[in-house]
């Protein structure tokens, strides 16, 4: 600092009796007067160290008005400040801006980290604060090894969302950044906030000064160390299992009330008027003393006003999509289809009409409603396969897996026998589907034949009714035993075909032949 500003050193100690002053200049000491010594002068002072650093680049004009406004620039200075006010917690820091009567941060010397945090970042990041402790997972006694490092880490459950990534990097007590650990950090967080949302992040991590190379940029800002990879795997994977460990709970904030609408003013009393007491409109024109009052303004109450956004999603937004200009088997036409654009088949079997009818019939007119006006809000839990929505000013957990089931059996009895279908190409062997199918699946040995056994009698199973699965279902399978085409319930929705092979197999012994009732459920387990 002294290359470029004006720096002076007050310093004292308890042994002295008075404080020390000295000026710097160009890094070495400078006398404070022409015609003194550059030798530090004896003046009054408390214990300690003040460093003051006065006209800031002038002897760099250049650099000098590359300065921005003062307001700004003091902003990035808090910053820096706030973040090593954080790291060096047992500090004691005050920053206050000139002409300011109260400081902007002040600090006591005997908090830890995450009571910094909380003071300067707020409650409602301190209060959803995670400490991870990490070190590598084999390591070393020697402690003169580049390779050995620490870290320790405070970050945010999955309950708190912010509106960026705010990431603290210490490397060696030294505040730097690394695009590599940002990425890293948003990638594991990723699959447990909403899209939109951001963690807080403090890390702090130490290792051998030899394995740090400082030299990447310009301003020391960024960084890169040895094993960068492996240390950054590591810390990943301890931070997402801290994450995911305290993830049982959730907790969602929903408004409803749009922001920056104000609630309207009183009514002003009149002589003759007329309320309706339902929709309470106010401010008809009457013969009053209040001539210019406005004609006739609705008024909706609060509880009846709900968030919305031209981000809102639904459950079907949820299904994944492949190229809309894909030809699908034998309907060439690439535009998408909405779940009501679809078309009842005609089917003139008694069984089907009846499935059919036991639909209708069993109808939850609320849930219905529900489902098809709700606004998707997110994955709660993707092992348990638990989402929430909104409907109007109410919550709901639903489980998106059974609901989706439900939807594929209804969209299978409606289109009956007129099912689209999806060609495979080059088609893949039934005899081969079936044995990976079998190979990997266990409990086999109690049926009391092998395996290739099994896989025979399945083919045969499927090849004999290859006509019946043809016409009724869009499953075409050739003479030779290879699956040609495939039902397609959902336009534009691709099946995970990973699953081909347990779909196939299943519908030898699972699948009661004698009873259309259960046969249109067979479609949706490759959903």
């Amino acid at each position: 600092m002294s290359h470029v500003a004006r720096l002076s050193v007050v310093t004292k100690t308890k042994a002295d009796s008075c404080a020390w002053k000295a000026y710097y200049s160009d890094g070495v000491l400078v006398p404070p007067k022409q015609g003194q010594t550059p030798d530090p002068k004896p003046c009054a002072g408390n214990d300690g160290t003040t460093i003051t650093i006065e006209d800031m680049f002038y002897n760099t004009p250049t650099r000098l008005s590359a300065l921005r406004s003062p307001s700004e620039e003091y902003a990035k200075i808090l910053d820096v400040i706030t973040k090593y006010a954080v790291h060096n917690s047992k500090i004691s820091f005050l920053c206050k801006k000139a002409g300011s009567p109260s400081p902007e941060i002040s600090t006591a010397p005997v908090s830890d980290v995450s009571q910094a945090i909380r003071l300067l970042y707020g409650h409602a990041i301190a209060k959803e604060l995670l400490h991870v402790e990490i070190a590598p997972e084999k390591a070393k006694d020697d402690v003169d090894d580049p390779e050995r490092w620490s870290a320790e880490a405070y970050c945010t459950s999955a309950n708190y969302q912010g509106k960026k990534t705010n990431l603290l990097l210490f490397i060696n007590h030294r505040l730097v950044e690394s695009t590599a650990i940002k990425r890293a950090v948003e990638s594991v967080y990723s699959g447990v906030l909403p899209k939109g949302a951001f963690p807080f992040v403090y890390l702090s991590l130490e290792m051998d000064p030899r394995a740090v190379d400082v030299n990447v940029h310009p301003t020391k800002r960024e960084v890169l160390f040895l094993n960068e990879e492996a240390v950054i795997e590591r810390i990943s994977d301890s931070i997402q299992q801290h994450v995911v460990g305290q993830s049982q709970s959730r907790v969602f904030e929903y408004q409803t009330l749009l922001p920056g609408v104000s609630v309207d003013p009183a009514p002003k009393k009149g002589k003759k008027r007329e309320r309706d007491k339902e929709t309470e409109i106010e401010g008809e024109e009457e013969e009053s003393e209040d001539e210019d009052r406005p004609t006739t303004i609705q008024k909706t109450l609060s509880q009846h006003k709900v968030r919305t956004s031209l981000q809102d999603r639904t459950l079907e937004s949820m299904l994944p999509m492949t190229n809309p200009a894909r030809s699908d088997g034998d309907d060439p036409s690439g535009t998408a289809i909405r779940l009501r654009d679809i078309k009842e088949s005609q089917c003139d079997l008694t069984s089907i009409m009846e499935l059919r009818q036991s639909v209708i019939s069993s109808i939850h007119y609320d849930l219905t409603e529900i489902i098809r006006r709700h606004t998707f809000v997110g994955v709660v839990d993707n092992i348990r396969c638990l989402s929430l929505i909104q409907h109007q000013t109410k919550l709901y957990l639903i489980n998106h897996a059974a609901l989706a089931e439900e939807m594929f059996y209804q969209l299978a009895l409606m289109q009956f026998g007129d099912c689209k279908r999806l060609r495979l190409d080059p088609p893949p062997p039934l005899l081969t589907l079936l044995k990976l199918a079998v190979d990997g699946e266990s409990g086999t040995e109690r049926s009391g034949l092998n395996k290739e056994v099994i896989v025979e009698r399945i083919a045969k199973t499927l090849v004999d009714r290859r006509e019946m699965l043809k016409e009724y279902f869009a499953l075409d399978i050739s003479e030779s035993g290879d699956i040609l085409t495939l039902p397609h319930l959902l336009k534009e929705y691709t099946p995970d075909l990973n699953k081909l092979p347990t779909f196939l197999m299943r519908l030898g012994p699972q699948v009661r032949w004698l009873s259309l009732e259960k046969i249109p459920m067979l479609i949706i387990s490759i959903r």
